[in-house]
């Protein structure tokens, strides 16, 4: 971001918040946005996430999920102070100081996925639109598991990637044979669980008192072994914090045989937006499903 940009920015800010920032800087972010703190009055220190290319909707979509998150009073999330979707897109949060995890913080962070999860959703599914990094996909809700993670997960995911060509034609084949065979694959029937949706470890902060606080969501309504399923596939999180989930609410007995269903739509997302070795990674999740 430039001098000016960055003076758009701080301009945008004000106008939406309706206050005066007295100091703006960069922090470190991710692959996707520029990162900023801003010093505001009214509002004190903010987190304010931006990127020139950022689609129509896509900080309100982010917004809603910590929102609605936040409402199961299950973990900490940052407030949202402000979007702006205007020529200017960002999103405003308030800041969270990060601490040095306390001795209990693998525990809090599994019982309090279980309460998130068990808070649950009307539907599989979100109304509005959804976004995995920064591709589009829908959130259509959906009455079954099984139609949800074919119609708005993988299906849209592998023709992204066969598309993009980033996908040999035998490996598009195999997800689609997978998607075919969902219904007897997603197991036994579990309620719509109140979901994070793209929970691995660089989205867990460690704020007050060194206790777990969630950002950057992709939330709707799913099966609660897909956050599960991603905080494996990265690593990053304590058998501790798989346990305490498991004491909390524990797993059906074969969930684990599951773990490769579930990571096939993160690898999908990463194959299209990485490329590299993923591609071999979803040939692998995939065989392991059939």
């Amino acid at each position: 971001m430039t001098v000016d940009d960055r003076g758009e920015l701080v301009a945008a800010v004000e106008a939406e918040l309706g206050v005066e920032v007295r100091a703006a800087g960069p922090v470190t972010g991710g692959d996707i946005n520029d990162a900023w703190r801003f010093e505001t009055t009214a509002h004190g220190a903010l987190f304010v996430k931006t990127r020139s290319d950022a689609p129509h909707g896509f900080y309100a979509a982010e917004a809603a999920g910590l929102e609605w998150l936040g409402e199961a009073d299950a973990l900490t999330v940052p407030d949202v102070v402000g979007v702006g979707d205007g020529e200017v897109r960002f999103l405003a949060l308030s800041w969270v100081d990060s601490a040095l995890p306390a001795v209990d913080h693998d525990e809090v962070l599994g019982r309090g996925l279980a309460r998130l999860h068990l808070a649950g959703a009307d539907s599989f599914g979100l109304r509005g639109g959804g976004f995995a990094g920064s591709l589009q996909l829908p959130n259509t809700p959906c009455d079954t598991w099984s139609e949800f993670y074919a119609t708005c997960r993988l299906e849209p995911l592998v023709a992204l990637c066969a598309d993009a060509g980033v996908l040999p034609a035998s490996t598009v084949a195999r997800v689609e044979a997978v998607i075919g065979r969902l219904d007897a694959l997603v197991g036994p029937f579990e309620r719509p669980a109140r979901l994070h949706g793209d929970l691995w470890a660089g989205n867990v902060m460690t704020g007050a008192g060194g206790h777990p606080v969630l950002v950057d969501p992709a939330a709707y309504g799913g099966h609660r072994e897909v956050d599960l399923a991603m905080m494996r596939l990265f690593g990053g999180f304590s058998p501790a914090v798989f346990d305490a989930y498991d004491e909390a609410w524990p797993l059906a007995a074969d969930a684990r045989r599951r773990v490769p269903l579930w990571q096939l739509a993160p690898l999908l997302v990463h194959a299209r937006l990485f490329s590299g070795g993923y591609g071999a990674s979803v040939d692998a999740a995939a065989r392991a499903c059939l």
